[in-house]
């Protein structure tokens, strides 16, 4: 399948308590891994597309879910979507050693991420 999800992440407002809230509902396995900008919280579900959570870097925006889909470019893929009528919210940005990403508002207003990995 081409242009997979591969990434959900959750924005939001308590990580604490999203964290105790996820981890009592589900077996997700957590893991924080300590960043520049904070803390950042890998989520192993096991089988099927693992995540993330993160406190909401845009403070007064609600929590949020934000999927990530596989792009063989990250630039050519963002600046598509661009063309295409979509709204960059974040540019291409490099995380740490893994790869980078963008974030996009499609031109109904639906948000969605951009992942290109570090081969």
């Amino acid at each position: 399948m081409a242009n997979p999800f591969v990434h959900v992440e959750l924005n939001t407002t308590d990580p604490g308590q999203a964290k105790t809230f996820y981890q009592s509902l589900f077996d997700w396995k957590m893991q924080d891994i300590p960043m520049a900008q904070g803390s950042y919280t890998m989520i192993d579900v096991g089988e099927g597309t693992g995540g993330g959570m993160m406190k909401h870097p845009m403070p007064g925006a609600p929590s949020a879910w934000l999927p990530y889909v596989l792009v063989d470019d990250i630039k050519a893929a963002t600046q598509k979507a661009k063309s295409l009528g979509a709204t960059v919210i974040k540019e291409v940005t490099e995380v740490m050693d893994m790869g980078w990403l963008s974030i996009i508002t499609d031109p109904t207003g639906a948000v969605l991420g951009l992942w290109q990995p570090k081969a």
